[in-house]
């Protein structure tokens, strides 16, 4: 979301006055191509208009957030509808940013729901964790029959390039996908900065970036999964693991560089989108600026 600065005595004051802030959008298929039939916001979370960049088929919509972060207090729910047959793809224009929090906890919800061969995909870049930050976030994807999902999440604990590490406050994560009669991924996490999880093997290992790329919907094929696996990103300083579970993708990536986690979903999303959806990778105009 739009990087947009603010100091740490504003961020204090801003508590008093948290946003609470919801988008409704549904998206539907008329007349041969997918349109953003409901477009409703309560609060300083809109989208920008609709893009088309590659056809009427499929409709790229971006998800701002004015304020360029979320303080303590902010209550932020996205909630997406997509109609038999539509497809849309969501991002952002830029970084998410969880500020520091001394009094509560700041949330986000994602709730997805994708009706018959539907699609819907969730590619926004990189999340930061601010030190002291206490964020809540859930995502929940309902599918329905032959419906498929593509999202990703590239977290960042702390501001590396301002020497910041992840060192104060509380996280706490829930991601569920499920489908008609069952549960297809379900993962949820809550964790304290002075855990000792940041520097576990079976946490962070000392890394400062976590992301995972999930595609539900579809059996992943053998052939698919290597190909994936033949992927490597592009430095040999991370570690990378793809794993195929009943109508489920699975990336994740561990490191030191949003920007290398971003660079190789991109790489698996090129090879994953035209298997999963049948049609070819072509980047949001957003990530080119």
């Amino acid at each position: 979301m739009p990087a947009v600065m603010q100091t740490p005595i504003a961020l204090e004051h801003r508590a008093a006055t948290a946003w609470s802030a919801r988008l409704n959008l549904r998206v539907e298929r008329r007349g041969g191509r997918t349109v953003l039939a409901h477009n409703e916001h309560q609060g300083p979370l809109q989208v920008q208009k609709a893009l088309y960049p590659e056809g009427p088929d499929i409709c790229h919509v971006a998800v701002l957030h004015p304020p360029g972060g979320i303080a303590a207090g902010d209550r932020l729910v996205i909630d997406t509808r997509v109609a038999a047959g539509a497809h849309t793809l969501l991002t952002t224009p830029g970084a998410t940013k969880w500020y520091r929090s001394q009094s509560g906890r700041a949330e986000q919800h994602l709730r997805f729901r994708v009706d018959a061969d539907g699609a819907l995909e969730w590619l926004p870049r990189e999340t930061i964790f601010f030190d002291g930050a206490q964020p809540a976030s859930t995502l929940d994807v309902e599918l329905g029959p032959a419906a498929k999902f593509l999202g990703w999440e590239i977290l960042c604990f702390g501001r590396a390039a301002a020497g910041e590490r992840w060192r104060k406050g509380r996280l706490e994560m829930r991601a569920r996908i499920a489908a008609p009669g069952h549960l297809i991924w379900n993962e949820s996490a809550n964790l304290r900065a002075d855990g000792g999880f940041q520097q576990s093997p079976v946490g962070l290992a000392g890394r400062t970036v976590s992301a995972t790329f999930l595609a539900a919907g579809l059996d992943p094929a053998p052939a698919l999964i290597a190909a994936c696996r033949g992927l490597a990103a592009d430095r040999a300083d991370c570690q990378c693991g793809i794993t195929a579970l009943p109508r489920l993708f699975v990336a994740r990536y561990l490191g030191d560089s949003s920007e290398q986690a971003f660079n190789w979903f991109r790489e698996l999303w090129s090879l994953v989108r035209p298997a999963w959806l049948g049609t070819a990778a072509r980047a949001p105009r957003l990530w080119a600026t």
